[in-house]
């Protein structure tokens, strides 16, 4: 046997399982608003990128607003990406109907395939969460909500049902590791994603079982990403180009990119935090009127905090909106 070559072997090895090279991929549920801003096509958009690279498996695509067409925006995108059948949820009921000013909605459901044409052809977002996490390994699906918390409000609020007798905070507790969320503003203030729907916001942040980190409004408003995107002429036909095109000149605020918030939180979802950020332990409160304060004496939550230059996470999250479909 050659001892010296075996060495060698353990060695790589050893490198390999080191570097990460074969963690599992992280099994994920993106739970966005698609719209009124533009943030959510960036983070869909890394969503794909790392799955792309084999640190994520998307499960399932939420929508957390239901202005018509907010569906086929989703598939459009998975779509583009080379995965039209990742399942696509709506809320049934109550939720915010909102949609963006600069109509980048339009065009792409005009200029891009996608096989859902309306909302009526997704799933009840509630339905969908409930089926995924019941066919899913114990603790192994983490969760990011880049829009309202009105989806996993109404999921708590489940009831036993045919894909699982556990009511929605058991099967949660159960099956979910990790809600990380787009969302707050800390150590306090008012946050769009908090307030808007703040009944929602005050029953997840109370009552949800698992451990959440918060990308707060703080940890976005300095990364400022798309310019690169929009001047790299080798990228033609993009989807998430074209939103950034469109969009970045018609707000003067964004004329060095947009603010990233959504992009932050995937980022995190799936390359984990350790680099970039420490970890602020408490608990978030919401009042009636949406605003949020922390609670230092709180337990199971978390919020970012800088730990190296916001403009190394800007540079990352630049390059992976520029990622292009794989082929096939």
């Amino acid at each position: 046997m050659n001892y010296k070559l075996l060495l060698f072997g353990l060695c790589c090895l050893f490198v390999l399982n080191v570097s990460g090279q074969h963690k599992k991929p992280v099994n994920i549920i993106f739970d966005s608003d698609m719209g009124p801003d533009y943030d959510d096509t960036g983070a869909i958009t890394i969503l794909h990128a790392l799955a792309d690279s084999g640190q994520a498996k998307i499960l399932a695509t939420m929508a957390s607003t239901k202005y018509e067409g907010v569906a086929g925006e989703l598939n459009v995108f998975n779509t583009y990406f080379n995965r039209p059948n990742i399942p696509v949820g709506v809320p049934n009921g109550f939720a915010m109907d909102m949609r963006d000013f600069q109509h980048w909605t339009d065009t792409l459901l005009a200029k891009y395939p996608h096989k859902i044409k309306g909302n009526s052809e997704a799933w009840d977002a509630v339905k969908l969460y409930r089926k995924i996490l019941a066919s899913q390994p114990d603790k192994s699906v983490t969760i990011v909500t880049v829009g309202f918390l009105t989806n996993l409000s109404n999921l708590l609020n489940t009831k036993a049902d045919q894909y699982s007798q556990l009511d929605g905070k058991a099967l949660v507790a159960k099956k979910v590791k990790l809600l990380v969320c787009m969302a707050g503003k800390f150590p306090s203030g008012f946050e769009f994603n908090v307030m808007k729907d703040a009944k929602a916001s005050q029953n997840v942040y109370q009552n949800w079982p698992t451990q959440i980190i918060l990308s707060g409004f703080e940890i976005g408003a300095k990364i400022h990403v798309g310019i690169p995107l929009i001047h790299n002429s080798s990228i033609k036909n993009d989807p998430v180009k074209d939103v950034f095109s469109i969009s970045i000149p018609m707000a003067k605020e964004d004329s060095a990119g947009r603010m990233s918030w959504d992009e932050t939180a995937v980022f995190v979802a799936i390359k984990g935090y350790s680099k970039y950020y420490t970890l602020h332990a408490g608990r978030m409160k919401v009042a009636d009127d949406g605003s949020d304060t922390w609670d230092d004496n709180g337990k199971g939550q978390v919020y970012l905090v800088e730990k190296v230059d916001y403009k190394v996470v800007q540079h990352l999250i630049d390059e992976l909106i520029q990622h292009q479909p794989v082929r096939k």
